[in-house]
C-alpha cells in the first residue's frame, strides 16, 4: 500500500464516523426535537406565579389570567389578554405551533370579550397540549388542563378545553402562540437527516 493511500484511509474512517454521528443527531424523533427546542417552563417563574395567586386569594382579591401568564412565562406584556397578540409583534416571536412555555393567546369573543392567555405546560401530541392558566374558573388557577386543536386546518386556530373532567367545552378561537425566547421555536414535524459522502483520494497505480 502506498503512503498516500494509507494516509487517506486513516483520515477517511474518522470523518465517516463523524458524519454518521452528525446525521444520527439530526434524525432525532420529533418528540426529542420538541424537548430540545423548548427549555420548558422556568420553575422559579412558575413557582412565583403560583405563590402570587395564593397571596391574592388569601387576601380575598381577584385572580386574573394576565398577571399569572406574565409571571409564569416571562412574556412581559401588560393590558387585557385580547391585546397581547398585537402587542407581541416585533417584541416576541409568534407562531401557530405550541411549545412548552409559550403563551396561547385567545381572541376576543362575545362570550369572552377580553380574551384570555394561558401558558403551555406540556405538548402531548400535534393536536393536544396541557396549559396552566388563571381565572378560567373564576378566581382560581388551573394546572395541566387539557386542550385540543379542533381547527379544520390543524393549525391551532380553534380549540376546546377540558374545563370539567372528561368533558371538553365550547370552541374558542386562538390567535396563536407567543414564544418567550427566540430560541423557543417549534421544530418541524420531521427533519430529514443530511447525507454525507466521504471518499478517500484515489490511489495512483
Amino acid at each position: 500500500m502506498s503512503v498516500k493511500r494509507q494516509w487517506s484511509s486513516k483520515i477517511g474512517i474518522p470523518f465517516i464516523c463523524l458524519g454518521l454521528l452528525f446525521a444520527a443527531g439530526c434524525a432525532r424523533a420529533p418528540a426529542e426535537l420538541q424537548t430540545i427546542s423548548s427549555a420548558g417552563i422556568n420553575p422559579d417563574l412558575h413557582a412565583m406565579a403560583i405563590r402570587e395567586v395564593k397571596d391574592l386569594q388569601s387576601q380575598g382579591r381577584r385572580v386574573w389570567c394576565v398577571p399569572f401568564a406574565r409571571n409564569a412565562s416571562g412574556v412581559d406584556i401588560r393590558g387585557n389578554a385580547n391585546t397581547w397578540w398585537g402587542q407581541a409583534e416585533g417584541l416576541y416571536a409568534r407562531g401557530k405551533q405550541p411549545v412548552i412555555g409559550a403563551v396561547m393567546a385567545f381572541k376576543a369573543t362575545r362570550k369572552n370579550p377580553m380574551g384570555h392567555v394561558a401558558v403551555v405546560s406540556e405538548v402531548v401530541s400535534p393536536r393536544e397540549i396541557k396549559v396552566d392558566h388563571a381565572n378560567w374558573k373564576r378566581n382560581k388557577i388551573s394546572l395541566k388542563m387539557n386542550v385540543i386543536d379542533v381547527s379544520a386546518a390543524n393549525n391551532w386556530s380553534e380549540v376546546r378545553l377540558e374545563s370539567q373532567a372528561d368533558s371538553f367545552g365550547s370552541v374558542y378561537p386562538i390567535n396563536g402562540f407567543i414564544y418567550p425566547d427566540s430560541t423557543l421555536h417549534p421544530e418541524p414535524a420531521y427533519t430529514p437527516a443530511p447525507v454525507f459522502a466521504f471518499l478517500s483520494a484515489p490511489s495512483k497505480p
